[in-house]
C-alpha cells in the first residue's frame, strides 16, 4: 500500500474509464492509503477496494437495459433517474454480490465526497462499513435535477461533485504529500458557465446553495484544474486522464462505446505504469 491519495473524479457514465484504471491497478496490486471518490468515482472505488477485479465496469454495462436501472421509468418510479433499489441494493446483494469482506480487510481510509444541500459545503464521509455506510455512497453519486436528496444522518446531500468535482486539495490537507488523480474529463478542458441556472434555481429553491454552487462551479472547477497542473509541475500530482473527448455521454446506454471507453483507461495506465512507480517511489506503508 502506498502512503499517497488517490483521487477520483465523477462524471456519470464516463466513470467506466476510471473502472479502466482500477483495473489496472488491481492488477498489479497498486493500492493507496486514502482514496476520494466522487460520485461514480466513489462507486468505482467501492469495487476496487472489495478486489473484484472488473465488477464497476460490468455494473456499469450490464443492467442498461433493466427499467429499474437508469432511465425515465427510474426516474418518474422513484424520483431517480438510476434506481436506488437496484444500484445499492439488489445488484450488490442479489446480482453481483459484493464481497464486503473483502472490503472490510482494507487498511486504509475511503471518503465519499458529497454536497450537503444545506450549507453548501462538501463534505467527506470516511466509508467503514459499506452495508451501514451505502447511502453516503449513493448521495456522492446522486446527480442534481434528476435524483432525490439523500437524508444521511442529520443532513440533506446531493453529488460531491457539485461542490469539491476533484478533492485533491482535501487529499493535500489531509496529509497526502503525493497524490494520483485519475479525472474523466480529457486534457485541455476548462468547465463553462451552466446553461440550466434558472432550472437549478427553480428546483432547488429551499435550498439555494445549490444555486450558487452551481453558479460558480466553473470558476471552482478551473481553479482546482490550474492547482492540479501546477502540483504536476512540481512532481506531487500524477494525473491519469483521457487524452482526446469521448463521446460518451453522463448517461450512456451503448455498450460499445462504454467498453471503448473502459479499454482507454486500462490502456493508459499501462502505459504510464513505469512512471506511475517512480512516481510513488518510496511512498509504501
Amino acid at each position: 500500500m502506498y502512503h499517497a491519495g488517490l483521487v477520483l473524479e465523477g462524471g456519470g457514465m464516463k466513470g467506466v474509464y476510471t473502472a479502466g484504471v482500477l483495473d489496472f491497478f488491481l492488477d498489479k496490486g497498486i493500492s493507496f492509503q486514502s482514496c476520494y471518490g466522487v460520485s461514480a468515482g466513489a462507486c468505482a472505488l467501492c469495487s476496487f477496494l472489495s478486489g473484484q477485479r472488473g465488477r464497476a465496469y460490468h455494473v456499469t454495462v450490464d443492467y442498461l437495459e433493466d427499467k429499474n436501472y437508469c432511465g425515465i421509468y427510474s426516474l418518474l418510479k422513484t424520483g431517480d433517474l438510476f434506481g436506488a433499489d437496484m444500484c445499492y441494493h439488489r445488484i450488490p446483494d442479489e446480482l453481483y454480490p459484493y464481497d464486503y469482506r473483502t472490503f472490510n480487510k482494507y487498511q486504509g481510509t475511503f471518503y465519499s465526497v458529497v454536497t450537503n444541500i444545506e450549507t453548501g459545503k462538501p463534505e467527506y464521509i470516511p466509508i467503514k462499513d459499506m452495508k451501514r455506510d451505502i447511502d453516503a455512497v449513493r448521495a456522492s453519486a446522486s446527480l442534481p435535477l434528476v435524483s432525490r436528496n439523500v437524508r444521511w444522518k442529520d443532513g440533506l446531500y446531493l453529488d460531491g461533485g457539485i461542490s469539491d468535482a476533484i478533492p485533491v486539495k482535501r487529499s493535500v490537507k489531509d496529509g497526502n504529500r503525493k497524490n494520483v488523480v485519475v479525472m474523466t474529463k480529457e486534457a485541455g478542458y476548462r468547465r463553462q458557465p451552466s446553461s440550466m441556472l434558472p432550472v437549478f434555481k427553480l428546483r432547488y429553491k429551499k435550498y439555494p446553495k445549490v444555486y450558487e454552487l452551481m453558479k460558480n462551479r466553473h470558476n471552482s472547477y478551473n481553479k482546482t484544474l490550474d492547482f492540479i497542473a501546477k502540483q504536476v509541475d512540481a512532481g506531487n500530482i500524477f494525473l491519469i486522464q483521457p487524452k482526446i473527448k469521448s463521446d460518451v455521454g453522463r448517461i450512456e446506454k451503448n455498450k460499445g462505446k462504454l467498453k471503448a471507453l473502459y479499454e482507454e483507461g486500462y490502456q493508459d495506465a499501462f502505459d504510464c505504469y513505469k512512471d506511475l512507480i517512480t512516481f510513488l517511489g518510496k511512498e509504501q506503508v
